[in-house]
């Protein structure tokens, strides 16, 4: 009980810290989902994407 208490005491009782509350949360959440997704793909796919064989295709100015 006093969980939900001071939930309500600290959160819900002000509608604008409710709804900022809600929208940090979900801005947040966003961007770790992203970082997260973008670190799994990554190292899922390392190897083959552009910025791991680039240096195989193109040739450097120093060598012309």
């Amino acid at each position: 009980m006093a969980l939900s208490n001071a939930f309500y005491n600290s959160i819900v009782r002000r509608n604008s810290i409710y709804v900022s509350t809600i929208f940090a949360g979900a801005f947040a959440f966003g961007v770790g989902f992203d970082i997260g997704i973008s670190k799994f793909w990554d190292t899922w796919n390392r190897g083959k994407q552009w910025k791991d064989i680039r240096d195989r295709y193109i040739q450097k100015d120093d060598e012309e």
